[in-house]
C-alpha cells in the first residue's frame, strides 16, 4: 500500500487531525510530511512511547517527520527527553512555537531577559537553547519550573559531554543565565550559585589520602566545629589538617592512633616540611601566613582533643607557640596620590558603569570587597542633622557599622541604583535570608571576581602595573590619617576590632614622628652644620689633604666631612666592591689615589685618629691589588 494511503489508528486520529489543522493554519505542509506523520502514528499511536526509545533510535527521525514532532512537543503530546533535545537544532522553534501554547511563555521569557539587560542575540540564544527545551520537556509553564527540571537538564548536558569528550560551555552558560531570568519572572526555583566545593564535598573527601585511623578523628573534629564555625572556615581547617594527615600517611603509614604521635618522630619533621613547602600552582615557597595557618590548625586540633578528653588525644603537648613562624608586618599598600587620581579618572571614564561605580564607592568608603558585594539596596540612611550614612552589613568580623557619606559619594550610590538590574530578592549565601542586594547585574549578584577584573582593566588604562581592591581600602585609610583622623574614628570607619589593626596606618605618617624629626634636624643644623647628603660648605686655606677634617680620596675627587658628622659609611665602597673593575689605561688614576691615601694615613696618625688611619690603609691594600690585576691583564 502507498505510504499516503496508510491508515492512522483510531486512537491517534484526533492527534493527526489536530496536526493537519495546525499545519493548514500556518500555510505549510505537503504529502511527504503527511506520509511521515501517518507512518509514525501507525507505529507509535502514543508519541510518548517513541520518547522511551534509546537515543540512537530517536535520532534516526528524518527531516520529513520534524514538523509533526514539533507539533507534538509544542502542544504537550510529546516530551522527547533532554538528551534528544540537546542533539536537535531547534532553528524554527521561536517561529513555530508562537502559534502554540508555548508562545506566551517564550514571549515572557524574552521580555524578562531584556529587563535584566541581556542583548537581543543573547535573548534569542537563551530562548531556543534553554527556555523552549525546558517548557517542552517539563510540560509546565515558566512560573511552575522547579529545581528538578534544571537538574535533569544539567544531567543531560553532562551525559552529552561524556559522549562527545568535550565541554558544552555554551549550554551550561545559557542554563545558568536562563535560570535567573525565570526566577525573576516568578518561578520558585532560585538562581543557582556559582559552582564551588563549598558545601558539596564531604569532610572525608577533603581528607582524601589520609589513612582511616587518622581521618576518623579529624572528621569528628570538623563535625564538632559545625556548631561554632562557618562552613567556609571549617573547609579551610580541613585543608590544613589534610596536609598533616597525608604527611603521616607517607612517613608512618602504620600509625594506629594520634595518641601515639611523637614530637621528634612526627611533629618536627612535619614542621620542617611546612618550612620548605612549595605552592602547587606557582612552584614558589608558600607564604609565611600559609605556614602559620597549617601549624595553628594542627595545634588547635590537638588542644581540642585534649580538652574534650578524646582517647585519640596525644598524651603530651606537641605543638608550641615558638613553632609558629613570625609574619612580616609590611605597611599598608596604599596608592600614591598621582596613581590614585589616575585610577579614579580611569574608573570615571569606564564604559562598564555599574562595575566602575561600585569600585569608586569602595574607594570612597574603605569597605572590604566582600562587604561591598553584600551591601543591600537600602544601605544609605539619612540621619537628621548628621547627613547620609552607609550601613555596612555583617561581614568578615561579624560586626555592622555606619560610614558617613558626602554628597558626591551619595551620587555614586544613586548611579549604581539606576544601573543595577531589577528583580526579586536573592538568597543570602551566609544567612539564607532573601535580600535585595545593591550590586546586581542580569538578575544575579555581582561577584568579587568580576569587580577585580574591572579594577585590573582600569589600572592598566591608568598606566599602573596593577591594583587590587584592598589597596583602595588602604588608600582611603591613608588619606584619613594624613588629614589627622583620630585612632578611634579610624577604627570605627574601617570596622577594626583592635587598635593594633588601625595603628598600621598611623605608622605611615605619624605626625609626632614628623615633628620630632624636624625639631631634631633643625637643632643638628644649628650645632653641627648640614647633615643632609649635600656638599659641605668648607673654605680651605691649605691643601685638602692637610685640612682638619675627615677626608676620603675618591677616584674622581675627594670628600670632606666635619668631625661631628663622623666618617661616611659609603666612602670608597666602590673600590672595595668585588664587581669593581679597572684596566691599564686607568693606572695613573689609581696610582694618584694611592699617593693621596698614603698622605691621609700620615695625617690621621698625626692627629691621633687611629680608625681613620686604618681605613686609609685598607684602601691602599685594595688599590695595590687592583694595580697588580690591571698590570697582569
Amino acid at each position: 500500500m502507498p505510504l499516503s494511503k496508510v491508515a492512522v489508528p483510531a486512537e491517534a486520529a484526533h492527534l493527526y487531525e489536530a496536526y493537519l489543522a495546525w499545519s493548514s493554519s500556518r500555510g505549510v505542509g505537503n504529502k511527504t510530511f503527511d506520509s511521515a506523520s501517518r507512518t509514525f502514528l501507525v507505529r507509535f499511536p502514543d508519541p510518548e512511547k517513541w520518547a522511551s526509545q534509546p537515543l540512537e533510535v530517536r535520532l534516526r527521525a528524518n527531516g520529513a517527520l520534524r514538523p509533526f514532532l514539533n507539533f507534538c512537543m509544542f502542544f504537550g503530546h510529546l516530551h522527547p527527553g533532554y538528551d534528544w533535545l540537546l542533539e536537535r537544532r531547534l532553528h524554527a522553534v521561536l517561529r513555530d512555537a508562537a502559534l502554540s501554547p508555548l508562545g506566551d511563555d517564550l514571549v515572557r521569557f524574552r521580555s524578562g531577559a531584556e529587563a535584566l539587560g541581556y542583548s537581543e542575540s543573547a535573548r534569542r540564544s537563551m530562548t531556543s537553547q534553554v527556555a523552549a527545551r525546558l517548557l517542552i520537556q517539563s510540560g509546565r509553564h515558566l512560573a511552575d519550573l522547579h529545581d528538578e527540571d534544571y537538574a535533569q537538564f544539567e544531567d543531560a548536558i553532562s551525559e552529552r559531554e561524556v559522549r562527545e569528550g568535550h565541554p558544552l560551555a555554551h549550554y551550561r552558560g545559557a542554563l545558568y543565565a536562563s535560570r535567573a531570568v525565570i526566577y525573576h519572572l516568578g518561578a520558585p526555583a532560585e538562581p543557582a550559585p556559582k559552582r564551588s566545593t563549598l558545601g558539596r564535598w564531604s569532610w572525608e573527601r577533603h581528607l582524601e589520602g589520609v589513612g582511616p585511623q587518622i581521618r576518623r578523628p579529624m572528621v569528628a573534629y570538623l563535625e564538632r566545629l559545625e556548631g561554632t564555625h562557618a562552613r567556609s572556615s571549617i573547609q579551610g581547617i580541613a585543608s590544613e589538617l589534610a596536609h598533616f594527615g597525608r604527611f603521616l600517611s607517607r612517613r608512618d603509614p602504620g600509625l594506629a592512633s594520634l595518641s601515639l604521635l611523637d614530637r621528634r618522630r612526627h611533629i618536627e619533621p612535619y614542621l620542617s616540611e611546612v618550612a620548605h613547602a612549595l605552592n602547587q600552582r606557582s612552584g614558589q615557597p608558600i607564604a609565611a601566613s600559609t605556614a602559620k595557618s597549617r601549624i595553628l590548625a594542627l595545634g588547635s586540633f590537638f588542644d581540642a582533643m585534649a580538652e574534650w578528653g578524646w582517647d585519640e588525644a596525644p598524651s603530651r603537648r606537641l605543638v608550641f607557640s615558638r613553632d609558629v613562624p613570625k609574619l612580616p608586618h609590611p605597611l599598608p599598600r596604599y596608592l600614591a596620590p598621582d596613581d590614585d587620581r589616575a585610577l579614579v579618572s580611569a574608573l570615571e571614564a569606564s564604559p562598564n558603569r555599574l562595575l566602575a561605580d561600585a569600585l569608586l564607592l569602595l574607594r570612597e568608603t574603605g569597605l572590604r570587597i566582600g562587604e561591598l558585594c553584600d551591601l543591600e539596596l537600602d544601605c544609605v540612611h539619612e540621619v537628621a542633622g548628621q547627613g547620609a550614612w552607609l550601613k555596612v552589613p555583617l561581614g568578615k568580623l561579624m560586626t555592622e557599622r555606619m560610614v558617613p557619606l558626602d554628597d558626591d559619594t551619595v551620587g555614586i550610590v544613586d548611579r549604581i541604583v539606576a544601573n543595577r538590574s531589577q528583580g526579586r530578592p536573592l538568597r543570602h549565601p551566609r544567612t539564607g535570608a532573601l535580600v535585595e542586594f545593591l550590586l546586581t547585574h542580569q538578575g544575579r549578584r555581582i561577584s568579587a571576581c568580576t569587580l577585580r577584573a574591572e579594577l585590573h582593566r582600569a589600572a592598566a588604562e591608568a598606566g599602573l602595573d596593577d591594583a587590587v581592591p584592598h589597596q583602595l581600602r588602604h588608600t582611603y585609610a591613608t588619606a584619613l590619617v594624613n588629614a589627622g583622623c583620630s585612632l578611634q574614628a579610624l577604627m570605627a570607619l574601617l570596622g577594626h576590632v583592635s587598635a593594633e589593626m588601625s595603628l598600621r596606618y598611623g605608622r605611615l605618617f605619624d605626625q609626632t614622628v614628623r615633628e620630632n624629626y624636624e625639631r631634631a634636624l633643625a637643632q643638628a643644623k644649628t650645632t653641627l652644620g648640614p647633615v643632609l647628603p649635600e656638599a659641605t660648605p668648607i673654605h680651605l686655606e691649605t691643601d685638602w689633604r692637610k685640612a682638619p677634617l675627615i677626608k676620603a680620596r675618591l677616584a674622581g675627587g675627594y670628600c670632606l666631612r666635619t668631625a661631628a658628622q663622623g666618617p661616611c659609611a659609603y666612602a670608597n665602597i666602590c673600590e672595595h666592591c668585588p664587581n669593581f673593575r679597572s684596566e691599564k689605561t686607568l693606572l695613573p688614576v689609581l696610582q694618584l689615589q694611592r699617593v693621596d691615601a698614603e698622605a691621609l694615613v700620615a695625617d690621621a696618625e698625626e692627629r691621633g685618629w687611629g680608625p681613620e688611619a686604618a681605613r686609609h690603609r685598607r684602601l691602599i691594600e685594595r688599590i695595590d691589588a687592583l694595580i697588580a690585576k690591571a698590570n697582569a691583564g
